[in-house]
């Protein structure tokens, strides 16, 4: 356990930050494995609207620091050429 006051404080920081991007890392992966599922589906409008939707989440989780921007990237970059894929079958 921390003796500084300092260390104390960013001890309590580290905890609330760590349950914080915890939650964002979730919401994440959460929407990459919704637009998975309606991909299995085999629907291309609905695949394309989950699509759109978990992009914003992709990003913005770049933008927070939690993922870097290349694996967002290759994350999006999957996933359009899985949905494009779907249209072309």
């Amino acid at each position: 356990m921390a003796n500084i006051a300092s260390a104390r404080k960013r001890a309590r920081q580290a905890v609330k930050n760590r349950a914080h991007n915890m939650a964002l890392r979730s919401r994440f992966r959460t929407s990459v494995k919704s637009v998975l599922k309606v991909i299995r589906s085999g629907d291309p409008e609905s695949a394309t609207s989950a699509y759109r939707q978990a992009v914003p989440v992709i990003d913005s989780t770049v933008s927070k620091g939690l993922i870097h921007r290349n694996k967002a990237a290759r994350h999006k970059s999957r996933l359009n050429a899985r949905i494009r894929e779907m249209g072309q079958a």
